[in-house]
């Protein structure tokens, strides 16, 4: 028979690698909306309009503000590791277009292969216009004091002074 306090021991040590392990695994998100691949299947330009397609699909994700109208159903999931960053795994884009009648025009569906990955964390945002160099940024306004409006000098000298005079 074994002693208790050995038993104890590991049902503890197992336990906290249970603990551990489960710390470990991936965690799971789903963003958007929850794709039904008959539903989306099912809209058909020139048959349905934007009553049916609601009654079916529910509210869109998002709608177009501008130009053709137009409603997203967007579905996502993403997929991250501890300590690591999230990674989409999945993706479908459903863009049920109407015309003015309100009656479905087309339907596009479309996933992952038009996503565009941006990495916010770089140390530089790309703008247009001159490149600049740090001390042409801290020295490049020198000589530009007092010239306002296209008239030389300071404090009066060929305008009006600080009280309008």
């Amino acid at each position: 028979m074994k002693a208790p306090g050995k038993i104890g021991f590991r049902i503890g040590a197992a336990a906290l690698v249970a603990a551990g392990l489960a710390g470990c695994s991936s965690i799971s998100d789903h963003r958007g909306y929850v794709i039904d691949p008959a539903l989306t299947q099912s809209i058909q330009p020139g048959i349905d309009n934007k009553q049916s397609v609601e009654g079916t699909l529910g509210r869109p994700t998002f709608t177009s503000e501008y130009g053709d109208k137009i409603w997203y159903y967007v579905s996502s999931t993403a997929v991250q590791k501890p300590f690591g960053r999230a990674k989409i795994r999945q993706h479908y884009v459903l863009a049920v277009s109407f015309d003015g009648a309100g009656n479905v025009t087309k339907a596009d569906r479309w996933g992952e292969e038009k996503v565009a990955f941006l990495n916010p964390d770089r140390d530089k945002t790309p703008v247009l216009g001159k490149e600049r160099s740090f001390l042409q940024d801290l020295f490049g306004n020198i000589g530009q004091v007092g010239s306002f409006g296209g008239q030389g000098g300071a404090g009066g000298q060929n305008g009006p002074g600080p009280n309008g005079s």
